[in-house]
């Protein structure tokens, strides 16, 4: 007979989300409610958005949000982070300082959001360019996907959604916090 393979704990959940989408989410879908409009072009299909699943993971959020992200100017993603912070979940975020300030940023509003600390890096020379965020300490999201309105609509963006991978996890854990004791 073969040899028995033991595993320690839980095998990791992963998946992929793959931008663009079709069309932004019906702010009604994002609310859980009826669409009213007779001829709406915005998504209502989370299976469709990936934007939408994106979303759900931030919402879940019970304890911790951490980001780190190049910008942020995606409405949708920037009302999740307020939202989690509404939530009572501690909020923090790390961007790049250059970013921060420019059009259509959403880091000012961020920044005035009680509950969301914000730290950027002070860096003229190089940009905080990382891209992911860990949820409740368990869940990692990371990929290519800027945190923007073009990242959802018009580029060819990927996502990895990973949870039950605390080695990995812990990782970007370690990140996270050296990067937030050096900004601050």
């Amino acid at each position: 007979m073969g040899a028995c393979l033991s595993i320690a704990g839980p095998l990791p959940q992963q998946r992929a989300l793959f931008f663009p989408d079709r069309a932004m989410p019906c702010r009604q879908a994002l609310k859980g409610q009826p669409c009213r409009r007779k001829h709406c072009t915005y998504e209502h299909d989370a299976s469709r958005s990936s934007l939408m699943q994106l979303l759900a993971v931030i919402g879940d959020a019970t304890t911790t949000l951490d980001v780190c992200v190049f910008t942020i100017t995606c409405n949708e993603l920037a009302d999740a982070i307020i939202a989690a912070a509404k939530r009572k979940v501690r909020v923090r975020v790390i961007t790049d300082d250059i970013q921060a300030t420019s059009q259509g940023s959403d880091v000012s509003e961020l920044a005035r959001t009680p509950g969301v600390t914000l730290r950027t890096d002070h860096q003229k020379e190089a940009h905080m360019h990382h891209k992911f965020a860990l949820v409740d300490g368990t869940t990692l999201v990371n990929g290519s996907f800027n945190w923007t309105r073009a990242a959802v609509l018009t580029n060819y963006e990927n996502v990895a959604i990973t949870s039950g991978a605390p080695g990995l996890i812990g990782e970007y854990t370690r990140e996270f916090e050296r990067l937030w004791r050096a900004f601050a």
